[in-house]
């Protein structure tokens, strides 16, 4: 799979430890799927979670849905033995719990070779050594754990998120100076589609590449926000075919819809259309 090309509208946890669901998940129209070891599953079912996702993942088809397994933490009972069980397992990455610098990413890599590995951001000390984390050269991508920020900070919710937004943003800045991908983190209220909507309309325009979800009814919502529009696949056409109309006169600019129109705008463009065929591409698939 090239993480670049693929989407990562939606990325759906499920608990490691419960088949019905790991059954389920195999026709769900999730971009990614991040079957969790952590928090989705109690004590006493770890060390059974752990074989069971590991004999799974060896045997069962989940299509071009991206698999990350999200590990106990190394500094648990259960973290090294979770990676333990990962190697030679079918998936494409690992991700690691509160992260809080790229010393924790290494501890990681040093026990595993050959899997990419993502990052809970979920941390105050977390978001404040993000471009560190970010530069790990195993680390390609993110995920934002706003719940635990959230209870980290002592902040009080708000539909608009603003306490959590320096450190949404400065992981954003990090994942994009190092070409890492990442996701915005969950909405707890699974049922209140219209709030959900509006908190993915944020992520995308804050620039997040998609959300993390906790109910396979939040999977439209995410997939359509993140998705390029029809609009908006239409405009990045008309910017490329007159910018290219414009280059073949000798002009450096071009003019749609009373807006100039420059080569950064093509880049943009470019990408959007790219996004689509690879939506596309998936949904085919």
């Amino acid at each position: 799979m090239d993480r670049l090309s693929h989407p990562w509208r939606s990325v759906l946890y499920i608990p490691g430890s419960k088949e019905r669901a790991l059954e389920k998940a195999k026709g769900l129209p999730a971009d990614a799927i991040i079957f969790d070891l952590e928090d989705a599953v109690a004590i006493e079912e770890k060390p059974r979670a752990r074989a069971l996702l590991a004999e799974t993942l060896r045997s069962a088809d989940y299509g071009q849905r991206a698999r990350i397994v999200r590990i106990n933490g190394l500094d648990t009972d259960w973290g090294r033995d979770d990676v333990a069980a990962m190697v030679g397992v079918p998936l494409e990455a690992i991700l690691i719990p509160k992260v809080n610098s790229a010393a924790d990413v290494q501890a990681v890599a040093d026990l595993i070779p050959d899997v990419d590995l993502w990052a809970m951001m979920e941390t105050p000390l977390g978001m404040l050594n993000a471009a560190g984390i970010a530069a790990h050269p195993r680390l390609v991508g993110m995920v934002m754990g706003t719940n635990d920020l959230a209870k980290d900070l002592g902040t009080r919710f708000r539909a608009d998120r603003l306490p959590m937004i320096t450190g949404l943003g400065l992981c954003l800045l990090a994942a994009r100076a190092h070409g890492v991908t990442i996701v915005d983190g969950v909405y707890n209220a699974f049922k209140d589609a219209e709030g959900l909507r509006a908190e993915c309309t944020q992520g995308r325009d804050m620039g997040f590449d998609g959300k993390t979800l906790i109910h396979p009814d939040q999977l439209a919502v995410a997939n359509e926000v993140f998705a390029p529009s029809e609009a908006e696949i239409d405009l990045a056409r008309r910017q490329i075919a007159a910018f290219d109309a414009a280059k073949a006169e000798g002009q450096g600019v071009a003019v749609v819809d009373g807006k100039i129109v420059e080569n950064l705008h093509i880049v943009t463009a470019q990408a959007t259309l790219a996004k689509a065929q690879a939506i596309a591409a998936l949904s085919a698939g």
